[in-house]
């Protein structure tokens, strides 16, 4: 069944301390995170024909079963996506909510190939985002890099072809991830991908272990080397590759909410990030789609001391390993830890 919204109640301390916690974003979707006004008032700002009038409609195709539900909707979404300024609003717009929330840089994805395949110019979208990141450390002081996002339904060459279309700007671009459908399409379907992206120099990364079986993790970090898991989950089906990605200090990108919504747990309560933590996994938390998902990056921090009883030590973890996992040069790196312990000093509950 479709999981609802969930609210939870936390102390005004614990809030408090989440809200001002400085952190990274690793793992956050451009297009995910369209709120349902802004579908509204781009598709009637480009004449987009949609199957919801009203942005309660559209809240309330907010309901998955799994994860291909929701891409079916996502897809149908970023046709709201048009123009330059299109994707500078979307994408200014999430760095403004970022920056409330605490996060001092965020790593970012945007999909091209579902805008290219529809015929607007990669130009268009990549300007359009870049000038909004500028933007961003502008006027707010948060940083941010981008990282193209191949979608793994779609032919290893489509990839490539987007690698080399992107090369005008590869000095803007921070690295290339895999996502989209995860069952049926493995990692190994890439691997000539990967390894032109690290012959290049990018940094790289791979969802897996979301829907699909630890494998796909093994193979990730075997095979195409990345530099971190999107998700990951499913790793500890496996205690040999457990051992293997805490030796490696490999970092998983973890989205609990967005876990909860595409009913990947039973219930928040049975999120698995805990048992992560305890056998040393390297984990961050972060909102993956945080319009269609319930909540930013603050609302999985604050669900995961409600639901899971993380204390203010395993969230500050949290914010440090986002911190250490993010791809900011080392004295970036330890600036913003510095202002994490700061942070803690000033301002935990007792």
């Amino acid at each position: 069944m479709p999981r609802p919204a969930v609210e939870f109640e936390v102390s005004p301390a614990v809030a408090h301390y989440v809200a001002g916690l400085p952190k990274a974003e690793l793992h956050i979707h451009i297009e995910g995170s369209i709120e349902p006004d802004w579908m509204i008032e781009l598709a009637a700002r480009n004449a987009v024909p949609l199957r919801w009038k009203t942005v309660e409609e559209v809240r309330r195709a907010y309901r998955f079963q799994n994860l291909q539900s929701f891409l079916n909707l996502y897809y149908d979404g970023c046709r709201v996506l048009v123009t330059e300024r299109d994707f500078h609003d979307v994408t200014r717009a999430y760095l403004r909510r970022a920056h409330a929330d605490g996060v001092r840089h965020a790593e970012m994805f945007i999909g091209p190939q579902a805008h290219t395949r529809r015929g607007v110019a990669l130009a268009t979208v990549l300007e359009g985002v870049l000038a909004a990141m500028d933007a961003a450390q502008r006027e707010d002081g948060i940083s941010s890099g981008l990282l193209l996002g191949a979608q793994r339904h779609l032919p290893e060459e489509d990839a490539l072809a987007m690698l080399e279309a992107s090369e005008p700007w590869h000095d803007r671009i921070l690295g290339f991830g895999l996502g989209g459908a995860e069952v049926g399409n493995p990692p190994s379907k890439f691997a000539r991908f990967f390894a032109a992206c690290r012959e290049r120099g990018f940094r790289v990364t791979a969802h897996a272990g979301e829907e699909g079986p630890a494998v796909y993790v093994r193979e990730a970090v075997e095979l195409l080397q990345v530099d971190r898991i999107d998700h990951g989950n499913n790793c500890l089906d496996d205690a040999s590759l457990v051992q293997d990605l805490v030796a490696r200090g490999t970092p998983l990108t973890v989205c609990p909410l967005s876990n909860l919504r595409l009913c990947l747990v039973e219930s928040m309560a049975r999120h698995p990030l805990v048992a992560m933590l305890r056998v040393g996994l390297n984990v961050t938390v972060n909102s993956d789609d945080p319009s269609y998902f319930g909540g930013y990056v603050n609302a999985n921090y604050l669900a995961c001391h409600q639901a899971l009883g993380l204390d203010i030590d395993a969230l500050t973890l949290l914010a440090r390993n986002s911190i250490c996992a993010s791809f900011v040069s080392p004295a970036r790196k330890t600036a913003l830890l510095a202002e994490i312990d700061a942070w803690r000093s000033a301002a935990a509950p007792a």
